[in-house]
Formats: C-alpha cells, structure tokens, sequence
C-alpha cells in the first residue's frame, strides 16, 4: 500500500458538511501533489472542534445579517390628544387621522418602510402606548376603539416618553396631533429643546388655531427641530401629504423630503423649507 493511499484511508469519514468536505479534499489533492510536504501539511488540516466553532460563528453572523436586513429603516411616533375639548369632533377626527396614519404606512416597502409607535392621552391620568409595529392594521384597530375622556394635555408626559424610547432605540421622529395646551409652555418648550440634542424633531399638527397653544405648538417644532402646522376637517388630503412627508423624512433624511415636496401638497414644500433651515 502506498504513503498516499494509506494517508487517504486516514482521514475522517465523517464530516461537519459539504464545506468541511471540499476543504479536506483540496488537503488530499495538495498531499499527492507534494507527498514530500505530508507532516507540514497535515498538521495544518483543521480538528472537528475547530471546524465546529467556526461553522457555529459562521451560522450566528448569517443570523445577525438577517436581523439586520429585516429592521425597519425608522421609527415613528405617532401621538395623539385624545381630551374632551376634541370630543365635538373626534368621529370625524377619528377617520382623517386614520387616513394619515395610513399614508404613513402605506409607503414604498422599500427605503422608507418604518415601524410606528401609538401612544395617547386621556382623562386626568391616563397615558397609553402600543408596541412598536411594521403593520397598520392593529394600530388602526386601537385608534377605533379610543373615546375622549375629560382631562388635561399631558403633553410632558408624551414628550418624556419620546425621550425614554429614543435612549433605548434611536427614533427619527416624532408626530404630535392636538389642539390646546394647558401645561407650563416653557417646560414643554424645554423637553423640545432636549429632543433635539438627542435628533427626534417634532412635526406638530393642530387641529384648529387655539393661540396659545399655537404660539407654544410652533416654539416647540422650531427648537426640536422640526415642523408645525395647522389643520381642519377640510384639508385631509394636505394632511396625508404632510404625514406621509414626516414618514419620508423619518426614513430617507431630508433630501428625500426634499425630493418629495417636489410632487406633493404644497404645504409639504413649507414644511420642507422648515426643515431645511435648521442644522
């Protein structure tokens, strides 16, 4: 029997997969062409323990590749006032800002695809948030069952809320739809100002034109970085334009809002040029 054929019988027969089995036959086909070189060369053949650890690291790095390609591009939180003062019009509230919630989602599933965030407040303790999803539908499912309840803005509470997820998990930005304020404006104007430090801007819409709470909604969207605007029942379609844009930005930066302004609602270039004036 040949030094060849007997180093043949020599290695295993049985083998992790088919990478470990291509890498040992190209180790026999390099030991016939060099039997001179046999000790040096063997030595270099790798142990099943060796090839074990690297398929298992091997397997995990596919594994956290995968992850990462199915994470969502941005996130997106999407707050609502949901106290009595919108009540007289909150069924009708209820659909526009379901269609804007919907335009939201129902983006390219491409670069700007995002998962969203619901949170609310009612009555005089009540704040509610929903997990994170890729989905309109359950989201919709929670904006059809919510009912105004008497109380006060708690909008402090959505804005340390924001800062909380944020820390945990970068969000992009952040959409705040109500129509008065009955809190300190400088605090609110304060927890703006610290969402910028951490990069969320505040795109804040106001059902109707309360002043107050105008003149304390627009200082807010300005120091966070963001945008303002003001809507009623009558400019649904510049709402889902307005909405879809956050969406755009929240996903694909400014350039792409810019890009989009260029098709959309008009207010969407307004909103463009706000946002284009801050660094």
């Amino acid at each position: 029997m040949s030094s060849d054929d007997s180093n043949d019988k020599k290695q295993p027969t049985k083998t992790p997969g088919n990478l470990v089995s291509g890498w040992l036959a190209r180790g026999k086909a390099a030991l016939r062409d060099k039997p001179s070189e046999l000790s040096q060369q063997s030595t270099q053949l790798p142990s099943n323990r060796q090839v074990d650890a690297f398929l298992k690291k091997a397997e995990q790095t596919r594994a956290v590749a995968s992850v990462r390609e199915k994470q969502p591009a941005g996130r997106l939180i999407f707050a609502l006032d949901a106290t009595a003062s919108r009540e007289a019009t909150w069924d009708q509230a209820s659909q526009l800002q379901a269609d804007m919630f919907l335009a939201v989602q129902n983006l390219d599933s491409g670069q700007h695809q995002l998962a969203v965030q619901l949170c609310y407040f009612k009555g005089y303790a009540g704040f509610y948030k929903t997990d994170w999803f890729r989905e309109s539908a359950p989201l919709l499912k929670v904006m059809g069952k919510m009912r105004c309840e008497a109380g006060i803005t708690k909008i402090e509470r959505v804005l340390s809320h924001i800062q909380k997820e944020t820390r945990q998990q970068k969000v992009q930005a952040a959409v705040y739809i109500g129509d008065c304020m009955e809190e300190n404006p400088d605090r609110l104007i304060q927890k703006a100002g610290e969402l910028r430090l951490l990069g969320v801007p505040l795109f804040i819409f106001q059902e109707g034109s309360e002043p107050v709470a105008k003149s304390c909604f627009q200082r807010m969207a300005d120091v966070s970085g963001g945008a303002y605007a003001s809507f009623d029942h009558s400019s649904a379609d510049q709402l889902r334009d307005l909405l879809k844009a956050v969406a755009i930005y929240a996903g694909g930066g400014l350039s792409a809002l810019q890009q989009f302004s260029q098709l959309a609602h008009p207010a969407v270039a307004r909103l463009s040029h706000q946002m284009g004036g801050k660094s």
